[in-house]
């Protein structure tokens, strides 16, 4: 942890339009102008509303950030040690999961130790931002709970490494840990 009051690590979870991003940024933004920020997201072309949101997070970003996208996250990770903000969690399991075209297949199928290692192992400041996906319904469908079951055992174990764990919720952050 750097002190007290900046802690070397944080995972900031939210629901769907909570402000997690936001507030991710506004954490990465103490780091100073030199954020790399880490795109998880695969666009498809097709999708305008996806990319609609894209755009929203490009114009908050300050221009002064590198921006890199990329979702062999571990490496992008190892790459370069300095401040980095990663959004998000949710999109590069989406990306890893169509990877190894594994949404019917069992669950720890897709292999996050590498990712989790790497975050430990980070020595400047990260920012992750995650969905929280376990507080509504039961998903109807196989692929729907396999998603679920697994951000939410990443975001167990993003947390036991990170130093702080924010909830975002309406837009106010609320400090886990």
């Amino acid at each position: 942890m750097l002190s007290a009051d900046r802690p070397l690590r944080t995972l900031v979870l939210g629901g769907a339009r909570s402000g997690k991003s936001a507030h991710a940024e506004q954490l990465a933004s103490v780091a100073g102008s030199a954020v790399r920020y880490i795109a998880t997201a695969r666009v498809d072309a097709a999708d305008h509303d996806f990319q609609r949101r894209i755009a929203a997070h490009r114009a908050r970003r300050p221009s002064t950030w590198s921006v890199v996208e990329d979702t062999d996250l571990a490496a992008a990770l190892r790459a370069v040690d300095s401040p980095t903000l990663v959004d998000d969690i949710g999109t590069w399991l989406t990306a890893e999961i169509d990877s190894a075209a594994a949404w019917e297949l069992p669950r720890g199928t897709v292999d996050t130790v590498d990712l989790v290692s790497a975050v430990a192992d980070y020595s400047e400041r990260l920012v992750l931002v995650s969905p929280e996906v376990g507080q509504g319904v039961i998903p109807a469908t196989t692929s729907g709970r396999l998603f679920r079951d697994e951000l939410g055992t990443l975001n167990q174990r993003l947390a036991s490494v990170c130093d702080e764990v924010v909830f975002v919720v309406a837009g106010l952050p609320m400090r886990l840990k």
